[in-house]
């Protein structure tokens, strides 16, 4: 049992800001072969944000660590959504398929944590972007194969 053990710490995985922020999975199929979801942090300097997304098939947990970021849900107040602001020990979770995007207009940086679960049925049908990707060059996330 012991063996099947794996530690990923956060210097061994690259960033990934390709939806904005600093993104890193950690725990995921592709790293531990995790089964049932995958976990990572996030950082977003000042100003910076993840571009608006859902999942289709995962819910998403996020805790502060430290900063204060926005969360915007659904287009945000003036869409119809909400604004929910985020502070050091907060957790919250994003349902399945509610539209959202974090914000740090703080001085300070933001950094969270992260968890989705269940997995989507194949990596590619996990986020649906629905607005203009900050770094849209960069590679997709890869949390590995099908479950």
């Amino acid at each position: 049992m012991a063996d099947d053990i794996r530690t990923v710490r956060a210097d061994d995985v690259a960033p990934n800001r390709r939806r904005g922020g600093d993104i890193r999975v950690l725990l995921s199929p592709r790293t531990v072969g995790s089964t049932s979801g995958f976990f990572g942090t996030l950082t977003l300097r000042p100003g910076e944000f993840v571009a608006e997304h859902y999942h289709p098939h995962s819910e998403e947990f996020l805790y502060v660590v430290s900063g204060s970021p926005a969360l915007r849900l659904d287009g945000g107040p003036e869409a119809g959504g909400s604004l929910v602001q985020l502070f050091p020990g907060a957790a919250v979770m994003v349902p399945i398929g509610t539209r959202h995007r974090l914000e740090n207009s703080a001085d300070s940086p933001a950094e969270l944590v992260f968890h989705l679960s269940p997995l989507a049925p194949r990596p590619e049908l996990g986020h649906v972007d629905t607005e203009t990707l900050p770094a849209a060059g960069e590679p997709q996330l890869n949390v590995g194969g099908a479950r």
